[in-house]
């Protein structure tokens, strides 16, 4: 009996410590188009028209907010290890930027290492108006009736 429990044990305590492997192990997520090298390489600068761009790429992950003429191809790669925040591993970012006859006028590449920190303020926007309490805007307008027509 006694030889049952210790491999009962021993089998408990083997599983445990798969499970604590198996949750340290990191979950590896790819997001984005990350097109191949051989790829970019057939954009060429000054002749390649957005067709061309949009058939080797595809449509564009994001296009630039004030500049229509500017398309972003972005892919990450995120490394997430048991319950912490997902931490970013590899980071691309493909600029293609064309010229008022459609065409390819720059072409630039971008790494996680030519990113930069946005830190964001922790001022507050003021609003036009006065500030009121609740009751000022429960009662504040009894006996402010108007026809309307």
């Amino acid at each position: 009996m006694h030889t049952r429990t210790t491999r009962l044990s021993l089998m408990m305590l083997a599983g445990l410590a798969v499970a604590f492997v198996a949750a340290c192990s990191p979950r590896i997520a790819t997001r984005g188009n990350a097109p191949e090298p051989e790829v970019l390489e057939q954009i060429i600068v000054g002749q390649s028209t957005k067709g061309d761009v949009t058939d080797l790429l595809g449509s564009p992950s994001s296009v630039a907010a004030f500049d229509e003429n500017v398309w972003l191809y972005i892919s990450r790669r995120t490394e997430t290890i048991a319950f912490l925040a997902p931490d970013v591993v590899e980071q691309k970012v493909i600029l293609v930027s064309f010229d008022a006859a459609n065409r390819v006028d720059i072409l630039s590449e971008y790494d996680l290492e030519d990113g930069k920190p946005v830190i964001p303020t922790d001022r507050i926007t003021p609003t036009a108006g006065k500030e009121i309490t609740v009751l000022q805007q429960l009662f504040g307008n009894l006996g402010r009736f108007s026809e309307t027509k």
